[in-house]
């Protein structure tokens, strides 16, 4: 086997760099580890965690071939995910991994949680490499472009911008996020510039399969494909969803009907979503979120190992039980809408200034 350019000697586990599957990122030039470490999971939007353990859990899914890291300035507050990462990547050689942050997202406030314009771009890029302690990203993206006030402003300021980042140093390559697909469809399409990535989120899950109708259109344009949150935020485990979730009801009643079915044969509905997700093909990588080393050892294992006999039964009987008959199956629009509500309302109070 051909070990990727990430590989150190010395500082890697190499029979388990050995066994983790490489692909290539689009046109990058990047291998990346068919596993993604979700910096999403060192936010503060699930279960508390304690950050010494996910600084060591960092460490150890680098040194075991998790290559891609994923974060966001929107991740936590005080942005503690890029925080809790430039704390776990000191000492962890540069060449070990790959990382990628984003751009126009930074808090759930209405007024100012989200700014795509070419000034606020610059100054989240040089914030980003502050807190992770580092010279440079390998992708930097706009994150959930659906909530920009039009395409016109990503197409005209967030991704020259980013260009401009490329061009001083700061990354490599640059990207575009969001839940609707057909969003950032439309901003590839718009762009004058290459977008070397795209990432989703939720869209590749038990209940959802709308990538599969986009790939096509990423694949020929030869773009680096990302594929986040197999677990659909959590909803696919035995824990459920947290309260915030925007998932319609029918959506959760099946997902709830699933983790019943699990739970009563002893198997973690999180596993089965998990496998469910890495195994289908077009994504470069398969971002989960981890912050403990429970979590990293399930997810290495069922990446590496699939699932054993009688998971593969209950997961083949929750497909037909529980999701076969969905008539939603995503939640597109229910974020923006509540978002552009909430925004006009504070317009008309004259609490924003427009």
């Amino acid at each position: 086997m051909t070990l990727p350019s990430t590989f150190v000697e010395g500082f890697h586990d190499l029979d388990a760099v050995t066994k983790m599957k490489y692909n290539p990122l689009g046109e990058t030039g990047l291998l990346v580890s068919h596993l993604g470490f979700g910096g999403g999971g060192l936010a503060n939007f699930y279960e508390s965690f304690d950050e010494e353990e996910a600084i060591s859990v960092v460490r150890q899914a680098i040194k075991r071939g998790i290559n891609y890291i994923d974060t966001a300035a929107y991740y936590g507050k005080d942005r503690s995910s890029e925080r809790i990462l430039g704390k776990a990547l000191k000492g962890v050689p540069r060449q070990a991994y790959y990382i990628g942050t984003k751009v126009g997202r930074f808090s759930a406030d209405v007024a100012t949680g989200f700014d795509f314009s070419y000034k606020r771009t610059l100054e989240s890029v040089d914030e980003s490499l502050q807190l992770l302690g580092l010279e440079y990203v390998d992708v930097i993206q706009a994150h959930d472009i659906e909530f920009a006030p039009n395409l016109d402003i990503v197409v005209n300021e967030t991704i020259p911008a980013l260009v401009d980042s490329v061009k001083a140093g700061k990354a490599r390559f640059i990207g575009v996020t969001g839940y609707p697909i057909s969003v950032l469809k439309e901003a590839i399409e718009r762009s004058q510039n290459k977008i070397d990535c795209v990432l989703c989120y939720a869209r590749s899950t038990l209940h959802d399969d709308t990538l599969l109708g986009f790939l096509p259109f990423f694949q020929g344009r030869k773009m680096g494909i990302i594929s986040a949150a197999g677990t659909s935020m959590s909803m696919l485990t035995n824990k459920g969803p947290f309260p915030w979730h925007p998932a319609h009801q029918e959506i959760k009643d099946a997902c709830s009907k699933a983790a019943e079915m699990c739970k009563s044969q002893g198997v973690e509905l999180g596993r089965l979503a998990a496998f469910h997700s890495l195994s289908v093909q077009g994504p470069a990588t398969h971002l989960l979120g981890i912050n403990c080393s429970k979590v990293l050892e399930d997810n290495l294992d069922v990446c590496l190992n699939g699932l054993t006999e009688s998971e593969e039964k209950v997961l083949n009987e929750i497909k037909e039980k529980c999701f076969a008959g969905l008539t939603k199956k995503h939640w597109e629009g229910v974020e923006v809408s509540r978002y552009r509500a909430a925004y006009e309302k504070l317009v008309e109070e004259g609490k924003i200034k427009i």
